[in-house]
């Protein structure tokens, strides 16, 4: 029987997971939120695994349309081995994994090819950044203009 991991353990996943989701919705690509319907998900799919095993940790999946995923799983039970949706999917695959590994190795995170058989397309990310997200706010966004709070300037005037 597989054991889980310690609580550390797992809120170090859960905060590489939740920072993860927020470097790729910052990049624009659309994620799934936790819990979604699987027919009514699409995009970026971000899970835990609290299992402690060589498979286990944060894994990043690519989720197609659920339209595109009905034609793929039509064409198999028809047994359409040459449909054109197949081809199409893996190419999907290809390039979405490709941007979402450029995407969360450019932020910092440590990105690996799935090592869970079970699961061949997709990526596990066993680290991520611990500073500052680049598209987090800068401190001269934080300073309100006109106004100054050291001594001798007038944090109420009117300076605008």
């Amino acid at each position: 029987m597989l054991e889980k991991v310690g609580a550390e353990v797992l809120a170090e996943r859960e905060r590489v997971a939740a920072r993860a989701r927020d470097e790729l919705v910052a990049a624009g690509l659309p994620v799934v939120a936790p819990g979604l319907n699987r027919a009514l998900s699409q995009g970026v799919e971000v899970t835990v695994d609290p299992f402690d095993d060589d498979a286990g940790g944060v894994s990043v999946a690519w989720r197609s349309s659920p339209r595109l995923e009905s034609c793929l799983l039509r064409a198999a039970k028809l047994n359409l081995l040459d449909d054109p949706a197949f081809e199409h999917q893996r190419v999907v695959l290809d390039a979405m994994l490709a941007a979402i590994t450029a995407i969360l190795e450019s932020a910092g995170f440590t990105v690996r090819n799935s090592l869970n058989d079970y699961a061949p397309c997709t990526l596990d990310v066993p680290a991520g950044p611990s500073g500052s997200p680049s598209w987090g706010l800068r401190e001269e966004e934080l300073t309100v203009s006109g106004r100054s709070t050291g001594s001798g300037g007038s944090a109420g005037g009117s300076e605008y």
